[in-house]
């Protein structure tokens, strides 16, 4: 009879080691002895990390920019902080978008959500209720990851 410690797999016990031994039995063409169950589970979750990742980058964007367009009170000490951070997060999202194309409708799907939750979190930081910003998303999706494109400043 099998007991708990001889279930634990090399997955369990040595992530790295795993990892390339999986790499060495695929590129052998070894398909018998590779961890399929544990190969599956490790490629669906690079998937939602993927998601999970231009998700907080497009929502950080929105308040980097949210912060330059409405927090009147504290843009003269960090709009130039703020604007550096944008550019930043447009590289991040464009180097994943270059790694992943397919990511790019994601965005669009994403994209009024991304401002929701961008507009709550800055909503508190500044102490003003969430109805303190458009309802809708003031900009694109294509000004809002345009390297050039900042919101006009009144």
């Amino acid at each position: 009879m099998k007991t708990q410690t001889d279930r634990i797999t090399l997955y369990d016990r040595d992530y790295q080691l795993w990892l390339e031994t999986t790499i060495q039995q695929l590129r052998a063409g070894q398909f018998s002895s590779v961890d399929w169950e544990n190969l599956f589970e490790e490629l669906e979750s690079m998937g939602r990390n993927n998601k999970r990742a231009v998700k907080s980058l497009l929502t950080r964007l929105w308040e980097h920019l949210l912060k330059l367009r409405y927090w009147e009170s504290e843009r003269e000490y960090n709009a130039n902080k703020w604007r550096a951070e944008i550019i930043t997060f447009r590289q991040q999202i464009r180097d994943e978008l270059a790694d992943s194309p397919s990511l790019k409708p994601y965005l669009a799907e994403i994209f009024s959500l991304t401002y929701l939750d961008a507009k709550k979190v800055i909503a508190r930081l500044m102490d003003k209720p969430v109805n303190f910003f458009p309802e809708e998303p003031p900009a694109s999706l294509e000004q809002v990851l345009n390297e050039d494109w900042f919101f006009d400043i009144p």
